[in-house]
């Protein structure tokens, strides 16, 4: 880990910083606290956006927040916690739905996702599971579902990624477009379940967890109402141009 300097050089662990320290090497450990902790943050949230490798992914994300915890603690100037929180998590779904919709929508056919996405659709969703890959554009055959692929990955979800990397940068466009996308993401959420909830006989029908498994994994789609209260409430002046 990187660990600040004292007044001679010497580094001085999990104590605050000396008031000795000028301004320009504060805001340089800083810079290099907040890249460091970015490092684990990032990694651990590609690895858990491709579904697979997120049980490897989740320590290493844990791991940055640790490092991001120390660098607040010993009086760094690092990006805020809860605007980590709200900038990786929303990046985890956008990366997620991306991943698994597009594999769904133009790689159907590839075995191991075959073999992954059935064995999810035989738990909790049956239009992954039933008659998969029985359509002319392959893929689940769920009624509506390639329509929700093709609108979402070729645009909500690249716009929530962006927003989310303005927003971590702690950019105003950043801030402003994750408004919007959380927006979007209600919509969908909206959306999506209403469109479970009409379909159920298809969806439920011979799974293993049907309804209360559905509840179960759609709750971790829920970024959007949980962000959206705080980032119209939160000081847009700490935000730069």
């Amino acid at each position: 880990m990187n660990l600040p300097l004292g007044k001679r050089g010497k580094r001085t662990g999990d104590r605050p910083l000396p008031d000795s320290v000028s301004y320009d090497d504060h805001l340089h450990e800083s810079r290099k606290a907040q890249r460091h902790a970015d490092t684990w943050l990032i990694s651990g949230t590609v690895l858990m956006g491709m579904a697979l490798p997120g049980i490897i992914g989740l320590p290493i994300f844990l791991r940055g927040l640790v490092l991001l915890r120390r660098a607040s603690k010993k009086g760094l100037t690092v990006r805020p916690l809860i605007i980590t929180l709200i900038g990786y998590m929303v990046m985890l779904d956008a990366a997620l739905n991306t991943f698994g919709w597009m594999l769904d929508l133009l790689a159907s056919h590839g075995v191991l996702w075959q073999v992954m996405i059935n064995a999810w659709g035989n738990i909790f969703d049956a239009g992954y599971y039933w008659h998969y890959n029985e359509l002319g554009i392959g893929g689940a055959g769920a009624p509506g579902e390639k329509a929700w692929e093709i609108a979402c990955v070729l645009t909500v979800f690249p716009m929530r990624m962006a927003a989310c990397i303005g927003l971590l940068q702690m950019k105003r466009w950043g801030h402003q477009w994750m408004i919007v996308t959380c927006w979007f993401g209600a919509v969908i959420w909206v959306g999506y379940v209403a469109n479970m909830t009409i379909f159920a006989d298809v969806r439920f029908d011979g799974v293993l967890l049907p309804v209360i498994g559905w509840w179960l994994y759609d709750i971790v789609y829920i970024t959007p109402f949980l962000a959206i209260p705080y980032l119209h409430t939160v000081n847009r002046e700490a935000f730069s141009d």
